[in-house]
């Protein structure tokens, strides 16, 4: 088994990124049998699908490895690396071009959503983003990549380039047989991750672009800080009630309960089975002991990691490494499959 994901650095990482997205491949690593392996990289030419600051984005890309093995992602157990450091994503990216196909690209939804109305005025690299992706997971042979909702259809253009490449130009053995060049990879349905919303408005999602930093639990604040957040986040006079449905119509107090179930891993039934009944001036302390006592260690490795970028640049330097020794094969038997003539290996 090997799984392959990816993240996008953005700066300012709160609560929301941590139970959405990193906890998650800390539970991918830490369920790893013997002989299996999880690479994870920081999508950084990704990220120059959009406009884009160069400074901030070298300053979050950095921020992000940071987080990751704050949060408990071990270098030495995982492979972790920015995508830049392995020129193989973008090559293969360019020889799958030739593969992928424009109706297949304009149907993507995201695309749809992200070009808006001005599709003449997007880059050429937001409207092929998703051979980028593909070539991310099939440049390792990934039997297994996570999905969210809004990721399956990526997966499924993904496999639908691996299976028309395979088709098109997998070489035969002696005996005839094709040797396909991609294997074809399967979903990996990670545990349902808690949507974490705003802590002034609960219909919105927490986000680093809301301008107010009362909004969100930042993975730097400390612990005053979080108490302090928690203290003020809006609520309503209302005791908690005994049930879910009973909170279908306050969003603010569901969001805090479902941060609350997230953080210990618990349900939100379970949760309201300890406090039904009581209002937020219990509650809300409460909340705030658990946060603090969860982020603290990551607050403060956190801290550790940015201060010694020595240390950060060589994490992402072995991860790199140990990335293009994995991808290497595989880019070699793709441009022997389409007859390019090339020496083995150029890219390490």
């Amino acid at each position: 088994m090997r799984v392959v994901s990816g993240i996008q650095p953005t700066g300012n990482l709160h609560l929301g990124n941590y139970l959405g997205a990193i906890r998650n491949w800390v539970k991918m690593q830490d369920e790893m049998t013997e002989g299996s392996e999880c690479l994870f990289f920081l999508a950084d030419l990704h990220a120059i699908s959009t406009p884009h600051d160069p400074a901030e984005l070298r300053a979050t890309t950095l921020e992000m490895a940071a987080a990751v093995v704050a949060c408990g992602i071990d270098p030495d157990r995982s492979i972790l690396f920015n995508q830049a450091q392995v020129p193989a994503h973008a090559e293969l990216q360019w020889l799958l071009n030739g593969t992928a196909r424009m109706g297949w690209l304009n149907r993507m939804t995201q695309w749809k959503d992200k070009a808006g109305k001005n599709r003449e005025g997007q880059s050429i690299a937001l409207f092929a983003y998703p051979v980028l992706q593909a070539a991310d997971v099939l440049l390792y042979q990934a039997t297994h990549v996570p999905v969210g909702e809004d990721q399956k259809q990526h997966l499924e253009l993904a496999r639908d380039i691996a299976q028309k490449f395979n088709n098109d130009f997998a070489p035969k053995d002696e005996n005839g047989e094709e040797k396909p060049v991609f294997t074809l990879p399967d979903p990996y349905i990670p545990p349902q991750a808690a949507r974490i919303m705003s802590l002034r408005d609960g219909s919105a999602k927490m986000s680093k672009s809301d301008p107010s930093e009362m909004s969100r639990i930042n993975l730097v604040d400390d612990a005053d800080t979080i108490m302090k957040k928690v203290k003020k986040a809006k609520t309503d006079p209302e005791p908690l009630p005994a049930s879910k449905e009973k909170l279908a119509d306050r969003p603010e107090a569901l969001n805090l309960v479902t941060i609350f179930a997230a953080i210990e891993e618990s349900s939100v039934e379970d949760v309201l089975g300890r406090f039904a009944g009581q209002g937020f001036g219990a509650f809300k302390p409460a909340l705030g002991e658990l946060l603090v006592e969860t982020l603290s260690p990551i607050s403060t490795r956190f801290r550790e990691l940015l201060e010694d970028r020595e240390a950060l640049d060589a994490i992402l330097a072995r991860g790199a490494a140990r990335a293009r020794e994995r991808g290497s094969p595989t880019l070699d038997a793709a441009y022997e499959a389409l007859g390019l003539l090339r020496g083995r290996s150029n890219h390490l």
